[in-house]
């Protein structure tokens, strides 16, 4: 199948699917658009086993479907970037000391924690796993979605730094998830023994400051080449030139793209509307990004829903898929606790902040993605369907109940 006809397909999809959920479900937008995509797989297995041609046809689909290659690779960035752009620096400065730590810190400890309980529970079960696949599959969960929760957050009325802290973080532990993710990876691959301390904190360096350092410069340069001219249509295309430019860059230079994206979106973002833009390219570049970010996540969340065709379903993967649920939030309650008791007198944090940051952060595409990346004796078919049920729950049980959470303690204070 063409890549035109694949693309044409999956945006009927989500432009259906939308309207449904407009429509008739009025759910949140994303969480809509993946239940109805779920249901809809569901409803194609249900139609293959009298005809199994639909089944051949739509699993064809799907398996010439590259999703980690889309989704890290391509929108990703995309997706990040129009995040970034609408991330005010003035907020994000005030919890800067406490996002630090949530995005870096608190990815490493998750990694460790969700690893290291699920190696035990795994021997535990009768299915031995050797520890650094559990480490993988911890590095590749610990990552949050600011996609899904944001727009939960807002009709919430959720306190701006509570919101500010749960997307501040999501933003940058996406980048930060990948680079652990990728560390672990290489050891995996190569053995404990062929990797040293310092070849891992060198590549861990390089993925990280290079890709902020990556960031600024291009949105440095990016902003001068749209302080000299006044031509919305033009600086559309500068921002879309940056976006396509930093990924291949990073790649090219073996830094982190995320990174390098979130940085010069937040550059951009802060700098240019009241130095660079007028008011008119303010408004169109907004609403492109605004655009780009409803399409992408409209494709992005049918294309988890899709995934569902693929993983491999039996009682031992559902149940460690179900063991891994709790086992992820009681990791993540965990590694938050210690960054909100350090900062809690100095910024006078909500009540619950680390019960409400641990339901709402997320899980999303990304994790998926990772655990596509797996190699077939890293244990991939199992992390694999364990990673979806636990996005799966995430997105729909903790998405639809994140907003109620937030209305409840904001209610009491």
């Amino acid at each position: 199948m063409s890549i035109f006809n694949i693309i044409t397909i999956l945006i009927v999809l989500s432009a259906a699917f939308a309207f449904i959920n407009t429509k008739y479900l009025k759910l949140p937008f994303t969480i809509g658009l993946m239940l109805i995509a779920i249901l809809f797989t569901l409803a194609i297995t249900i139609l293959g086993s009298f005809n199994p041609r639909i089944l051949e046809m739509a699993d064809g689909l799907i398996q010439s479907i590259d999703f980690e290659t889309i989704l890290l690779d391509v929108m990703l960035s995309f997706l990040l970037f129009a995040g970034a752009l609408h991330t005010k620096l003035d907020s994000l400065k005030k919890q800067r000391g406490p996002i630090a730590l949530f995005a870096t810190m608190g990815v490493v400890v998750s990694t460790f924690l969700i690893g290291t309980m699920m190696y035990y529970l795994f021997g535990l079960f009768g299915h031995p796993i050797n520890y650094i696949y559990c480490l993988l599959f911890g590095a590749l969960i610990s990552p949050t979605d600011p996609i899904a929760v944001l727009g939960i957050l807002k009709d919430a009325n959720a306190p701006k730094k509570l919101e500010t802290k749960i997307v501040g973080e999501s933003l940058f532990n996406d980048g930060v998830g990948v680079v652990v993710f990728l560390v672990i990876f290489q050891i995996a691959r190569q053995g404990i023994g062929a990797v040293d301390a310092g070849d891992v904190a060198i590549l861990f360096l390089e993925e990280v400051v290079g890709g902020v350092v990556l960031g600024l410069l291009g949105g440095y340069l990016t902003f001068r080449l749209m302080k000299v001219i006044d031509h919305y249509e033009t600086e559309v295309m500068i921002t879309l030139a940056l976006v396509m430019g930093l990924s291949v860059l990073a790649h090219t230079l073996h830094v982190s793209g995320p990174l390098a994206v979130v940085v010069a979106g937040i550059f951009i973002g802060n700098k240019s509307p009241e130095i660079a833009w007028s008011g008119t390219t303010q408004t169109y570049v907004d609403k492109f990004w605004e655009l780009i970010d409803v399409l992408l996540n409209a494709v992005l969340f049918v294309l988890i829903g899709l995934e569902l065709l693929i993983i491999t379903v039996n009682s031992e993967y559902i149940m460690f898929g179900l063991i891994a649920i709790p086992v992820g939030l009681l990791a993540r309650y965990l590694a938050l606790s210690g960054p909100v008791a350090l900062f809690r007198k100095k910024l006078d944090f909500i009540p619950k902040t680390t019960a409400i940051m641990t339901w709402g952060g997320i899980r999303g595409g990304i994790s998926i993605a990772l655990a596509l990346s797996l190699e077939a004796q890293m244990e991939r078919e199992l992390f694999l369907t364990v990673t979806y049920m636990v996005v799966v729950f995430s997105i729909l049980v903790q998405g639809l109940t994140i907003g109620p959470l937030v209305k409840r303690v904001v209610s009491k204070n």
